[in-house]
């Protein structure tokens, strides 16, 4: 399947029966998918006047206590940040799905990884944040979709899955997870389905205007994001047992990375990979095992420098870190990224 296909038809299997989206490259595929297949599932796909509408409908479901998902590409998701933020600031569980595109304005359709800082850092105003995923396969694509909305609803918290145009176009074989009956999911208590069994209204809302009020509820949640960094931090390690060079990369760029990695290795060069999966909360306690053996890491992106801030402050000044990425849509290439390996292992060396 393609990328997107199966980003849809593992949403659909996790039990999300409400799509709400807006056309964009490279993400299209996705929401074309959902809108042949929704319908056979008893679910609803809507496709709404802009990427604001759509958000916002996902907002609207997600407090009816329905599995709910959009997707877009980076422009749009830009549109989404202000409902995202709503969603956060009521506690609302969603799944997002950015598949990126070059930047920034409208840049160009390429698949880029330049969304890295407005996905962990800045999606939306306020305190708070989202867990991000970082799929690096079709496989993964599929995989992460189906257990996002299971964080997203224990969690009561927006998901997003972060890939990028190379993921969700290409083909790749794919096992798809066991469908859900989404009557068997746990009841939401807190969402606003009527009142039929004599509960107390329930009320969905972002806007407290009451400073020591908002304060309080800014506390909770983020005694709940520690919750989130201490359980849900995920990452996979390859050859760093030993790597005096150890690259960090995620999504389609730790794909080129590995390949790298095994031609250094190839040379006699220590090279190890370091792939967060998860992008918030950072992999730091994967990285911290590193620490021991590694004298210097290589942080591979597709953008100008974005996650080495986070291996930076993870590393905190115990080894150095460089940095090699192409941007505009541009893929890094095995050999690049072999020569900067190689050049740091010698640097470190000397």
């Amino acid at each position: 399947m393609k990328g997107n296909e199966a980003l849809a038809e593992s949403a659909m299997r996790a039990g999300c029966r409400f799509f709400f989206g807006y056309p964009i490259t490279p993400q299209t595929e996705l929401a074309a998918y959902m809108s042949k297949r929704m319908p056979k599932v008893g679910g609803t796909y809507l496709q709404a006047e802009s990427e604001v509408a759509a958000i916002n409908m996902v907002y609207g479901a997600a407090a009816a206590g329905a599995r709910v998902m959009t997707s877009s590409s980076s422009p749009g998701v830009s549109l989404k940040g202000e409902g995202v933020s709503y969603m956060a600031g009521a506690d609302l569980p969603g799944v997002i799905i950015n598949i990126q595109r070059g930047g920034p304005g409208l840049g160009g359709i390429q698949p880029s990884q330049s969304d890295y800082w407005q996905a962990t850092r800045a999606l939306g105003h306020g305190d708070f944040h989202i867990v991000v995923y970082a799929p690096s396969t079709v496989q993964e694509m599929a995989d992460l979709a189906y257990s996002a909305f299971d964080v997203a609803d224990k969690y009561r918290t927006p998901v997003m899955i972060l890939g990028d145009g190379m993921l969700g176009q290409m083909m790749e074989p794919v096992v798809l997870p066991e469908p859900i009956d989404p009557a068997t999911l746990p009841e939401k208590p807190w969402a606003t389905t009527g009142h039929a069994h004599q509960r107390p209204h329930n009320v969905i809302n972002s806007l407290y205007l009451t400073a020591d009020e908002l304060e309080k509820l800014n506390f909770e949640r983020y005694e709940r994001y520690a919750v989130i960094e201490r359980d849900e931090q995920r990452a996979e390690t390859y050859l760093t047992e030993d790597a005096d060079v150890v690259v960090v990369a995620f999504g389609a760029a730790s794909r080129v990375a590995r390949s790298a990695v095994n031609a250094a290795r190839e040379r006699g060069v220590k090279a190890g990979l370091l792939r967060p999966v998860t992008l918030w909360p950072f992999p730091k306690r994967a990285l911290e095992e590193t620490i021991p053996t590694a004298k210097a890491y290589l942080s591979v992106e597709m953008n100008m420098g974005q996650m080495v801030d986070d291996v930076r402050l993870a590393v905190s000044g115990r080894a150095p870190v460089d940095f090699y990425g192409r941007t505009g849509g541009v893929i890094p290439t095995p050999d690049e990224v072999l020569e900067r390996i190689c050049a740091l292992s010698e640097k470190v060396g000397e």
